[in-house]
C-alpha cells in the first residue's frame, strides 16, 4: 500500500497554500566550523574539547533518569497562550482541505461526525494504528477512497491543556505545507470530541524501525536521507513560513517514514510561534513542553524558547540515529544511561566507532560520516543557544555528509568488483 495524501480531487485548499519544494539550494561543503582533525589534539585551547567537556557538565545538570518507559512529557502548567493578533496576521498562509466539509470561517474547515465514523468504521479497535498523550490515532478511508490518519481525543474529561494542544495543532497544520511534513485534511470540534485528520503515512514511525519493529534495519545511507528531510522540515518552519514556528517536540517516534523511507514529521500539539524579530524581541518566555531527553538544557533552565531549542532536540536526533539508542536508556549502566552524553564522550576520545549502531556494517565512509554527524551533533547541543548552527546549515552540512558518503561507497563498491574479477582470473590462470 502506497503512502495516500489528501485527496486532490476532493479537498482542494480553499485558499492559497504557501509551500517550498522539499530540497533547498545546498551547495556541496567540505569544510565545517569546527573540524575532526583539530578535535584529536589534546590541547585545552581545542573548542570542539571545550564544547564537549562543557556539554558534559550540561547533561549531568539537566538530566536525570525517568521512569523505566524514558519518555514522558513534560507539559505547560499553565498553557501558553498565541495572541489573536499573531494568528490572524498569519492567516493568510492557510490551505485547508475540504471534502463535504462546511466552512464556519476563513480557513476553518470541520468532517462532519457522520464521515468520521463511517471512514473508521465507529473507531473500530482493528483500526487503531496508534496511542499517545493526545489519543488514539486511527487509520480511516474517506468516500474517495483516500487513506487518512484520525487522531481522537481523549473523552474522559474536558482537559484545557488538551483543548489549547488541539487548538495550537490546527493552526499550525492549516497554515503550512511541505513534502516533510504531514498534510493537513481537517478537523472536528463538538461537544468532547476533538479530532483532527491529516495524511496517512504508511510505515510507521522512525524510532519503530530504529528498534527493528519492521524487521530490516535502516542503513546508514536511509538514515542520512531521513536526517535531511527532517532538516529540510524544520528549515521550512523557522524560515519559510509567514511566521516562524518552532515545533518544540522534534523526536523520532514523531517522524513518519514513507515506503520509501523518506521522512514526515508530525505532531503539532506543542508547537509555538517564534519571536517576532520585527518588534526587537528575541525570545519567547514560555512554560516549558516537550519529551524527556530531547528538552534544550537552556529552555528547561530559563524558560526563553528559540528556534535552537529545535536545533537542540534535532542534535538528540542526530546521536539517535547514529546509536540506534533511544535518547535515554534506563536499563543501561550509569554512564551510557544519557545517549548523547555517552556517544559524545566516545567521539571526543577518538573512539567514535565504538559508539556506531552494531547493525551497521563498518566501513571507511560509514566511519567518517559518523565522525561528521557526531560534530555536527556536537554543535547543535551546544549548551548555549548562540553557539549551536542554525537549522539550514544543518541542512548543509547533511548534505554534504551524505555526499561524501556516497563517493566513498561507490568507489569501495567498485574497488570491491574489481578484486573479485581478478581473483576470478586468477583462478582460471
Amino acid at each position: 500500500m502506497t503512502s495516500s495524501s489528501c485527496s486532490s480531487t476532493s479537498r482542494n485548499p480553499s485558499f492559497g497554500v504557501r509551500s517550498t519544494p522539499d530540497q533547498f539550494p545546498y551547495s556541496p561543503i567540505s569544510s565545517y566550523s569546527v573540524s575532526s582533525s583539530s578535535r584529536k589534539s589534546g590541547s585545552g585551547r581545542n573548542p570542539v574539547t571545550l564544547v564537549a567537556r562543557s556539554i558534559v557538565g550540561a547533561f549531568v545538570d539537566c538530566f536525570t533518569p525517568p521512569e523505566p518507559d524514558g519518555y514522558k512529557k513534560v507539559e505547560d502548567s499553565v498553557a501558553p497562550k498565541v495572541s489573536r493578533a499573531k494568528s490572524e496576521r498569519r492567516g493568510s498562509n492557510r490551505g485547508i482541505y475540504s471534502n463535504s466539509t462546511k466552512q464556519k470561517g476563513p480557513g476553518s474547515m470541520e468532517f462532519t461526525m457522520e464521515e468520521i465514523l463511517k471512514a473508521t468504521r465507529n473507531f473500530s479497535p482493528a483500526f487503531k494504528i496508534g496511542q499517545g498523550g493526545f489519543g488514539t490515532v486511527y487509520k480511516g478511508r474517506l468516500d474517495d477512497g483516500t487513506f487518512v490518519a484520525i487522531k481522537r481525543a481523549k473523552q474522559s474529561v474536558y482537559d484545557k491543556h488538551l483543548g489549547v494542544e488541539f487548538q495550537s495543532e490546527i493552526r499550525t497544520l492549516a497554515q503550512v505545507e511541505h513534502l516533510h511534513l504531514v498534510k493537513f485534511c481537517g478537523y472536528l470540534e463538538h461537544g468532547d470530541e476533538r479530532i483532527v485528520v491529516v495524511e496517512y503515512v504508511p510505515n510507521g514511525t522512525l524510532r519503530e524501525h530504529l528498534d527493528g519493529v519492521h524487521g530490516k534495519v535502516l542503513d546508514l545511507a536511509a538514515r542520512l536521507d531521513i536526517a535531511i528531510d527532517v532538516a529540510h522540515a524544520i528549515t521550512y518552519l523557522h524560515t519559510y513560513t509567514d511566521h516562524p514556528i518552532i515545533h518544540r517536540d522534534i523526536k523520532s517516534s514523531n517522524i513518519l517514514l514513507t515506503e520509501k523511507l523518506r521522512a514526515k514529521v508530525t505532531d503539532f500539539g506543542f508547537a509555538r510561534l517564534a519571536a517576532d524579530i520585527d518588534s526587537g524581541a528575541t525570545h519567547v518566555s514560555t512554560q516549558v513542553k516537550g519529551t524527556a531527553g530531547y528538552l534544550d538544557p537552556e529552555y528547561l533552565r530559563t524558560y526563553q524558547l528559540t528556534e535552537k531549542s529545535d536545533v537542540y532536540s534535532f542534535g538528540i536526533l542526530l546521536v539517535e540515529l547514529v546509536t540506534g539508542r533511544r535518547p535515554i536508556e534506563p536499563k543501561r549502566e550509569p554512564r551510557e544511561r544519557i545517549t548523547a552524553k555517552w556517544a559524545l564522550k566516545k567521539f571526543n576520545d577518538g573512539d567514535a566507532i565504538s559508539a556506531l549502531d552494531p547493525r551497521l556494517q563498518r566501513t571507511v565512509g560509514t566511519n567518517l560520516a559518523l565522525e561528521k554527524v557526531l560534530e555536527l551533533a556536537l554543535q547543535c547541543l551546544a549548551p548555549r543557544r548562540q553557539s549551536r548552527p542554525r537549522m539550514w546549515r544543518c541542512g548543509e552540512i547533511l548534505w554534504s555528509i551524505r555526499k561524501d558518503y556516497r563517493e566513498l561507497s561507490d568507489s569501495d563498491l567498485r574497488s570491491r568488483s574489481s578484486n573479485s574479477q581478478t581473483s576470478a582470473s586468477v583462478r582460471e590462470i
